[in-house]
């Protein structure tokens, strides 16, 4: 049993995702970053970063539950686990590797940041719009370079690059970081792909109603943004 630590960001989506792939048996424990449940010490004591998802595998090495925190390496550590979307061939797997990294130190970060000033910032801050709005464009071009020249991320196969990348820029995101899909032909072709496979529909419908932040109020964007992060 996996034991699923969540909310439905799109951190959160990568790992729910990847639990209807693998088709392992979970159970959703609900971490709402909007009410500050992410501070609390028995979750840090799971995620020291205070940040979802996390996961313990109540069977896991040696038969003993073992707990994993930071997405791409839930990822990887469900993969292994499942034998699913990693390939055995060590020159593929570590081209699976670099797409998750990639999406890992670039997408995931510029992409939070092009959310957030365009979208959560209670101050206008046109050049940090316009920074985090270019590296994002410019990343969307790495990834339609990549998607022009094969099927998926990593290759020809479905993998967890694939799985890691899809919730970040999925329409709803494409729509608040500001980008026009039009101009990325292979990454439009490859989101819809990704979006028709059922477990990511599964996957993304996992509390999908819970993350509703609209315009915050001062004690969830403090949860979420504020100086409550730094007093760990």
């Amino acid at each position: 049993m996996i034991k699923h630590y969540y909310w439905p960001t799109p951190n959160g989506h990568k790992t729910a995702i990847m639990l209807e792939e693998v088709e392992l048996e979970y159970e959703v424990c609900t971490v709402n970053i909007l009410e500050g449940d992410q501070f609390d010490p028995a979750f840090i004591a799971i995620s020291p970063n205070n940040r979802i998802p996390a996961i313990v595998d109540t069977d896991g090495p040696q038969g003993e539950p073992y707990t994993v925190f930071e997405s791409g390496a839930i990822l990887m550590y469900l993969a292994e686990k499942t034998g699913k979307l990693w390939p055995q061939d060590s020159v593929e797997r570590y081209d699976v590797i670099q797409w998750l990294m990639f999406q890992m130190g670039n997408v995931g970060p510029m992409f939070g940041q092009n959310g957030y000033f365009q979208g959560y910032c209670p101050e206008d801050v046109p050049l940090a719009k316009e920074r985090y709005h270019n590296v994002c464009k410019q990343l969307y071009g790495v990834m339609d370079r990549r998607l022009g020249e094969s099927e998926y991320l990593a290759g020809s196969n479905y993998s967890i690059a694939d799985v890691a990348t899809f919730p970040w820029a999925m329409p709803k995101q494409q729509e608040m970081h500001r980008i026009d899909i039009t101009q990325y032909p292979n990454v439009k072709r490859w989101s819809e792909t990704v979006a028709m496979r059922p477990a990511v529909q599964r996957g993304i419908a996992v509390m999908a109603e819970d993350m509703k932040v609209g315009n915050p109020t001062e004690e969830t964007y403090n949860n979420m943004f504020g100086a409550k992060q730094f007093k760990q």
